[in-house]
């Protein structure tokens, strides 16, 4: 069976609206964040997000109801079940998963897109709408083919995503050579990493050839002696790219690492995830090219001004997410009844947002993302 999919922005979606069968209907949104205590400038940045959205659709219909989740597991649960009693069915929140744990205790019909990016298959009505690592393996997919990329070797942090990162692997059926969980303490990284790429034996093997060379009466002796002087291993390592799914200085320390073991950017392929335009990457001249997925980079800039002229302030990147789910919301119930929402988010669909094209089917959200490089201290668009 093939399915049409058909991409909306949100002006698309005003234009059409008229037509909506459903039009005397009020599409009722719960906004479940925090408003309160630690992370409440980023629900406030949320909600003003929300208003953005709801300025740019100017359809009366919507109705946008917000809740103090607190970030608390029993708050959030709480003011999920007081919207669900004023007749809410679909939810805009919570942001962190340890948020979600009680959800599933609700009633199957009350739907949540939750911010987090972490895969959770087991609670069928909360539905993870951020970046998640299966968006960003099929990206990367994409880049191997274009590249024509047949060994890759990913190295993954041993620490609480590890799991997120087996699932993406499994789930987006990326193509690897091999896989490396190293440990996240920055004197053992190194090491480990010397282990992977052979280094000591590929050193070894240059101080041979020095002293074979020595040794030698080879006419060219002094020449190949000052060749072998400027190298600091012989012999290659057995991939032609490493994905690295880390962030930061973590993610620093380990491109710093394959330097050492002199596996060169400039020669191997280093891919990240998602980096959400870290700018200070672009200053590490040392560690690049680097390649990463990410959102549309133009359309965040753009929301971005669009934000701080409404709001004197830059936006949280979560911000942008929330935005497109309120058009994603808009768009769905075109042309269905928000009573049957847990149906909606099981049947093949596609939303063009300002953060990039979201991909819905059987009750799960993937991102199908751009992809960058860094090189030169500058940021290129791949596709």
């Amino acid at each position: 069976m093939k399915y049409l999919i058909k991409f909306f922005t949100l002006l698309t979606v005003i234009i059409f609206f008229s037509f909506n069968t459903y039009a005397n209907d009020k599409i009722k949104i719960g906004l479940v964040v925090p408003l309160s205590g630690e992370f409440k400038n980023l629900g406030d940045s949320i909600l003003k997000s929300v208003r953005l959205a709801i300025n740019d659709i100017d359809d009366s219909k919507i109705v946008i109801i917000p809740k103090d989740s607190k970030n608390n597991p029993d708050d959030t649960f709480e003011v999920s079940q007081q919207l669900y009693k004023e007749g809410v069915k679909i939810i805009i929140g919570p942001i962190f998963k340890k948020n979600t744990i009680k959800l599933d205790a609700l009633n199957n019909d009350l739907i949540f897109l939750s911010f987090t990016n972490k895969i959770d298959s087991t609670k069928k009505n909360i539905i993870s709408a951020g970046v998640n690592s299966i968006s960003q393996f099929n990206a990367i997919k994409k880049f191997q083919t274009l590249e024509e990329i047949e060994r890759s070797y990913l190295f993954a942090p041993n620490n609480d995503i590890l799991s997120e990162i087996k699932t993406g692997v499994k789930k987006s059926k990326i193509k690897l050579k091999d896989k490396f969980y190293y440990d996240q303490d920055p004197t053992l990284i190194t090491k480990q990493i010397e282990d992977v790429t052979r280094y000591r034996i590929r050193k070894q093997n240059l101080l041979d050839e020095i002293k074979r060379v020595e040794e030698s009466d080879l006419f060219d002796k002094e020449q190949q002696l000052e060749k072998l002087e400027k190298k600091y291993t012989i012999g290659d390592v057995n991939f032609d790219s490493v994905i690295i799914s880390d962030f930061d200085e973590s993610l620093k320390s380990v491109i710093t690492s394959l330097l050492y073991t002199d596996v060169s950017p400039k020669k191997k392929f280093i891919i990240t995830f998602n980096q959400w335009f870290d700018e200070s990457l672009l200053e590490e001249k040392t560690i690049q090219p680097i390649y990463y997925p990410s959102i549309d980079k133009e359309n965040l800039e753009n929301f971005k001004k669009k934000y701080y002229s409404e709001f004197n302030e830059y936006p949280n990147y979560l911000a942008l997410l929330s935005y497109d789910l309120i058009g994603l919301i808009y768009y769905l119930s075109l042309n269905n009844e928000l009573i049957d929402i847990n149906k909606i988010f099981k049947k093949k669909n596609s939303f063009k947002g300002k953060i990039g094209i979201f991909e819905i089917e059987n009750n799960k959200i993937n991102h199908k993302l751009n992809f960058y490089q860094i090189n030169e201290g500058l940021l290129k668009k791949i596709f």
